[in-house]
């Protein structure tokens, strides 16, 4: 799709997928459980999309499980985590820009303890470890890369001195595009988020780590889920997967010019912050914030020119709330705009949409009256 520019928020079916969940929407319908031939069919199937997506990733097979979404993958990996910790404590520590997913459920499960982070979206890594260090910790949560501005998060680091406590990363944001951080108890990631369907997510517990479900269990395969996994869709994820993480370095070189063309052309813009580290994040993302300007009228107005765009939080973006992302960064929380571009994104389109962004923007200024 021309002038799609939110590849963050979701990115178009790779093509892998597609062919894949054609195929397998005829037979992988059947419950992987049952003992007859069209259940048996579903299972390998299922296996396969499992191994496949272990191979990608660089995990065991048996590390991997299929959730309903993204969103019930970190929910199961973060509680999961915590409840296998009980006798040593319930406070979950995290970085205050982790996404609205992991800071739902902590609250929901607790007592909690947020983490600060410098201009550049990046944790304190000693506060968080002084967090980590006092009594009544279960979990800590720290993303492998913020999901609104790109900074690379040092999981790696802050695992290897966390001692015993585990460690759960949100890796929804570079799953994928990027291979995974060392020294995660769990992780989660997002199917749509590298060009897979919608509605599936992957949880990744590592072999040997406490996990006990917080949810009421479910005779499944998986004691790690819940309810009939989509095999079409699993398989489909796991296609696309593979097919990302093959072609991953030179999409992730060209993507890397392309959001470098946008960052000088929104740095060029009076009054306007570009926010994020600017070498040490993902390589599809860039945000900015243009004072004077209301987010949702800048996505509207950049709509209307062919080019969708996010702003406002990225987590609950429809209601165009301040993003605490940006607030715990001290950036500036309106008028800011995501811009992610996608795997087949090409210059011209990035081209045209700097040429109209200065127009957009000074438009937006002069309707009230600057």
């Amino acid at each position: 799709m021309s002038g799609y520019l939110d590849a963050a928020s979701s990115e178009p079916l790779h093509p892998a997928a597609r062919d894949t969940l054609r195929a397998a929407v005829e037979a992988g319908y059947a419950d992987p459980r049952r003992l007859h031939g069209p259940a048996r069919r579903a299972r390998m199937l299922l296996d396969r999309a499992r191994e496949t997506t272990a191979e990608a990733l660089g995990v065991r097979p048996d590390e991997v499980s299929f959730t309903g979404s993204g969103t019930e993958a970190v929910h199961r990996g973060l509680l999961g985590l915590r409840t296998a910790r009980r006798r040593a404590g319930d406070r979950v520590v995290h970085a205050a820009v982790e996404h609205s997913a992991v800071l739902h459920a902590a609250r929901w499960a607790g007592p909690v303890e947020d983490v600060g982070v410098d201009g550049s979206g990046r944790v304190d890594v000693e506060e968080l470890l002084r967090a980590a260090g006092r009594p009544g910790v279960a979990v800590v949560a720290l993303q492998s890369a913020n999901h609104e501005v790109g900074t690379r998060q040092p999981v790696a680091e802050v695992a290897t001195r966390l001692g015993g406590v585990p460690l759960f990363a949100d890796a929804r944001a570079s799953m994928g595009r990027e291979p995974l951080p060392d020294g995660w108890s769990a992780a989660a990631g997002s199917s749509h988020h590298w060009g897979g369907p919608a509605g599936v997510g992957v949880l990744l517990v590592r072999k040997g780590v406490r996990w006990t479900s917080p949810f009421p269990p479910d005779d499944r395969v998986d004691e790690r889920t819940t309810g009939h996994e989509d095999v079409p869709a699993a398989l489909a994820a796991a296609a696309a997967l593979q097919a990302v993480v093959a072609e991953r370095d030179e999409v992730a070189a060209r993507q890397r010019r392309l959001v470098d063309r946008i960052r000088a052309a929104a740095t060029a813009l009076p009054d306007t912050e570009v926010v994020g580290d600017p070498v040490d994040r993902l390589p599809h993302l860039v945000t900015f914030s243009c004072l004077y300007v209301d987010g949702e009228a800048l996505v509207h107005a950049l709509d209307a020119r062919g080019f969708a765009v996010a702003s406002g939080s990225a987590c609950t973006s429809s209601t165009f709330e301040p993003s605490h992302v940006l607030a715990a960064m001290g950036a500036l929380t309106h008028g800011n705009v995501r811009v992610g571009v996608a795997r087949d994104t090409t210059a011209d389109e990035v081209e045209r949409f700097v040429a109209v962004l200065p127009e957009v923007v000074a438009g937006l200024r002069a309707e009230v009256g600057l």
